[in-house]
């Protein structure tokens, strides 16, 4: 894939921005579709925060969004979603109610106020205004991985979590890519040392090249969580540019979820909020099950991918008592 960046930009029509604010320890990522694009999504976690996330269903009314927000904060964080909407309506983006537009919008947000950041930030969140700026800051091309937007104030049961993205091209030609903030409950590593549970579906050494440690053992098994009391969540989204109705952008955002269990051990737990969105740009036709089932195949190793890719790149938080990064404890691994 020489034309891609291994992003989810490689989407053509999809834009990403990140806010970002390291004193906080937290931040917000919007994807942004330049047309309304076919989405759904699923929520696998016992614990979720999420905005218009029924809507989503497939038996809904509205089958397309104008973008997605993913981000810290918690609860708090769900103020994100309105900056983004207030930035499309300046646009005259959004769903047509008669002469009104209302941009749609749905949001997933982390659990991060934990991690040692100031969130003494008086009456009113950030996110709000945090979200305006990502939707500003959104761009095609490159944009930052590990410790930025949603992944700024990310954590996980062994290092540092981040936000990671990588993408794929089935034999059809249609691509498909993966954007994820890791906070997980559970552990990207296997066991005590550098190794990703994603290694076997690693390309061109994105996530260190390491492989795997020979057969993992029981001691490796073993469950690592951060807390046995602390919420967490991973959220993320896979979009393509192959044609999809809302019901197949439903499977698809399951096939996400496959993604989560091959990089994280454990996931899905009672207190992660797990969420996958899905979405179509719809760019290339297709109307077969045999692309469809492929799209779920890739739609598992670019997430699976992406996960290992978050953790990698990122970086700890300038606070005192900050969770180390992998790069911390393996700075020549790579």
């Amino acid at each position: 894939m020489p034309d891609l960046l291994n992003l989810i930009t490689d989407i053509e029509g999809v834009s990403v921005g990140h806010a970002t604010d390291l004193v906080l320890g937290s931040g917000v990522t919007v994807i942004v579709f330049d047309e309304p694009a076919v989405a759904s999504g699923t929520v696998l976690g016992g614990a979720p925060g999420g905005r218009d996330t029924s809507l989503l269903d497939p038996s809904m009314t509205v089958s397309t969004v104008d973008a997605f927000v993913l981000s810290g904060g918690s609860a708090f964080g769900l103020d994100a979603a309105g900056g983004v909407q207030a930035g499309l309506r300046e646009i005259g983006r959004g769903f047509a109610v008669g002469p009104v537009r209302i941009p749609i919008v749905p949001q997933a947000i982390l659990m991060d106020l934990l991690n040692g950041g100031d969130k003494d930030w008086g009456l009113h969140s950030p996110y709000r205004d945090m979200g305006y700026q990502a939707l500003k800051a959104a761009a095609k091309g490159t944009f930052a991985l590990g410790t930025a937007g949603a992944g700024t104030g990310a954590t996980t049961a062994t290092f540092k979590g981040g936000l990671g993205s990588a993408s794929a091209v089935s034999s059809a030609g249609h691509r498909v890519a993966a954007i994820v903030a890791v906070n997980a409950l559970g552990s990207a590593t296997i066991g005590d040392g550098p190794h990703f549970w994603a290694a076997p579906f690693e390309q061109d050494d994105e996530f260190g090249g390491l492989g795997l440690p020979g057969i993992p053992g029981v001691a490796d098994h073993r469950m690592r969580l951060k807390g046995m009391n602390t919420p967490a969540t991973t959220i993320g989204a896979v979009v393509t540019d192959a044609q999809l109705t809302k019901a197949e952008a439903h499977r698809l955002s399951l096939a996400g979820h496959d993604g989560f269990a091959r990089a994280l051990l454990p996931a899905h737990l009672p207190l992660d909020g797990d969420t996958v969105f899905a979405a179509s740009t719809a760019k290339h036709a297709r109307d077969d099950m045999a692309s469809l089932m492929e799209l779920c195949h890739l739609a598992t190793i670019v997430m699976a991918r992406a996960i290992a890719r978050g953790v990698h790149a990122a970086t700890a938080l300038p606070v005192e008592g900050a969770q180390k990064a992998w790069r911390d404890r393996y700075p020549n691994a790579d």
